[in-house]
């Protein structure tokens, strides 16, 4: 399994591979056609809800990492094909957080490996 995290702020790179937009919302200030996004998958990305509340830090990082993988499970079958693709190709996904660390994407690339392994 090839997956790799990338901040939509950094510039696509030859060897990223598939490009995943995971957010829900378009980052601000990127140009769609600059962006190289080969898919967009709002539905991969937490509820408003529980964004905001994490955003706000109403929730720390191990609720909200709990409370999305809830979300995701419901989303198995749309996210299935994403993770078979990464079996074979590189896939990169991007999102607009400024922590690399502690964000969906994160989260989401452990869930696409539960589902393939």
């Amino acid at each position: 399994m090839t997956i790799q995290l990338k901040r939509a702020y950094d510039a696509p790179a030859d060897n990223d591979g598939y490009r995943v937009l995971v957010d829900r919302l378009w980052p601000r200030g990127i140009a769609k056609d600059e962006a190289r996004i080969d898919e967009w998958i709002k539905e991969a990305a937490p509820s408003d809800d529980l964004r905001k509340a994490f955003h706000s830090e109403a929730l720390g990082w191990g609720e909200f990492r709990q409370r999305y993988l809830a979300e995701l499970k419901e989303q198995r079958e749309t996210l299935r094909p994403l993770a078979e693709r990464s079996q074979q190709h590189k896939v990169t996904l991007v999102f607009s957080s400024k922590d690399e660390t502690h964000n969906n994407a994160v989260v989401l690339k452990d869930y696409l490996a539960m589902l393939t392994g």
